[in-house]
């Protein structure tokens, strides 16, 4: 199945079945149970996934799944339900024993319950994530602003400078 293809719903269970099987795993591998978390896939920007801890929530970037479909059921999924099952068995930690983000505890987890080799980010292509522009210009160069820039201009929320001329940069 082609992620591109994919519903927002579609994506949803998707990895829901996943990090299900990834909780299965681990289950199984450490001889306890665990609770499930709650699963969101609305994240934005240049992360792949994230994990909430005191809320017990995996969160997933959508455009990035859509456009790395098995690496990310096979890689950032399981590197998110790690957090969560580090949290579990070691608490957030204080002090010395400090539980870290990707340390030892998080890195053991990947090895020997899932057996990937942990890796703290990823490598995917991020020119999916690149955002519409609109087209601005000075007295020396043309601009791109992103729609968000654009929108506050159209509105008289603020002006921008360019950096060389100093002129505010208007649309051509």
């Amino acid at each position: 199945m082609s992620a591109l293809t994919l519903t927002p719903l579609q994506m949803q269970q998707t990895l829901t079945e996943r990090v299900h099987l990834c909780f299965s795993q681990a289950e199984q591998k450490l001889g306890r149970p665990f609770p499930r978390p709650q699963i969101h896939c609305n994240m934005r920007g240049r992360a792949a996934g994230s994990a909430r801890l005191q809320t017990w929530e995996l969160r997933f970037n959508p455009a990035l799944f859509a456009a790395n479909y098995q690496a990310f059921l096979d890689e950032v999924v399981p590197h998110e339900v790690a957090h969560l099952l580090v949290h579990a068995l070691w608490g957030a930690g204080r002090g010395k024993g400090r539980v870290l983000p990707h340390g030892r505890q998080w890195q053991s987890v990947m090895r020997e319950v899932f057996n990937l080799e942990p890796r703290t980010t990823h490598s995917f292509d991020l020119a999916v994530l690149a955002q519409p522009s609109v087209t601005y210009a000075c007295a020396c160069q043309q601009h791109q602003l992103s729609i968000r820039r654009h929108n506050k201009v159209a509105r008289g929320e603020a002006n921008y400078h360019c950096r060389r001329c100093k002129q505010v940069l208007t649309r051509p």
